[in-house]
């Protein structure tokens, strides 16, 4: 049965003094790396505590009653403010940074689309992203909304599309933006393109209305050109 040979005090004490060096050698950037590290931490929380936090307070109390305006369809109060209550724009600016700053960005798009002052639309809306796929859906149809009514068809396909594919668990609203694409590919002339979507709708979301009524639109899509037909 082996054993362990004890350590003679002599590599102790060696051993001891190598460790004494290394400290003696290192001791001023040590501490001074431990200050910094205390100092970062003490910075963030100061001002985690008393910058951030007061910020996220004052924004969700203000966006409280522009959403209240925004509810009762009173766009220009909910954008720009009123006498009273301050608008998403004033959030915005001055609490852009927070939860409900960048949550003022989709309600501003949504206000100039309702106003169609679509350029500013596209502006706040393209910007505009979320953890939260059921107000991205929106934030990327009303996008598509904007650059349909400025022309640009190629984009409000890409992002009709887009927000169908980015909560597919809203149906309804899902399979409204893919009828949406598959109209404008139409309009287009692109009509293989057109028909996928209008059968992505049937396979995707067979109880919505839209999968009911795409029924005629892949019918006409699917009959073969021939002699008879209109030109």
């Amino acid at each position: 049965m082996s054993q362990h040979t004890p350590k003679h005090p002599k590599q102790n004490e060696d051993s001891l003094m190598r460790l004494q060096g290394i400290w003696m050698k290192y001791q001023k950037p040590l501490l001074i790396a431990l200050v910094a590290i205390v100092v970062l931490v003490g910075g963030w929380y100061f001002y985690e505590t008393q910058v951030v936090q007061p910020k996220e307070e004052q924004a969700t109390n203000a966006i409280f009653k522009a959403e209240e305006n925004f509810a009762m369809d009173s766009i220009n109060a909910a954008l720009n403010g009123n006498g009273t209550d301050k608008g998403f724009l004033y959030i915005i600016n001055n609490y852009g940074s927070t939860k409900p700053g960048k949550l003022a960005k989709y309600y501003a798009g949504i206000c100039y689309l309702k106003q169609s002052n679509f350029n500013k639309a596209v502006e706040y809306l393209s910007g505009y992203q979320t953890d939260a796929p059921q107000i991205q859906m929106m934030a990327y149809g009303s996008l598509a909304d904007a650059y349909s009514e400025l022309g640009k068809n190629d984009e409000a396909i890409s992002y009709y599309q887009k927000a169908a594919s980015t909560f597919p668990s809203d149906e309804l609203n899902s399979s409204e933006y893919l009828f949406r694409a598959g109209l404008k590919l139409e309009t287009l002339g692109k009509s293989k393109e057109a028909l996928d979507i209008y059968k992505e709708i049937k396979e995707k979301f067979p109880k919505t209305n839209r999968a009911y009524e795409v029924d005629k639109y892949i019918y006409r899509l699917s009959i073969e050109p021939n002699d008879f037909s209109t030109k």
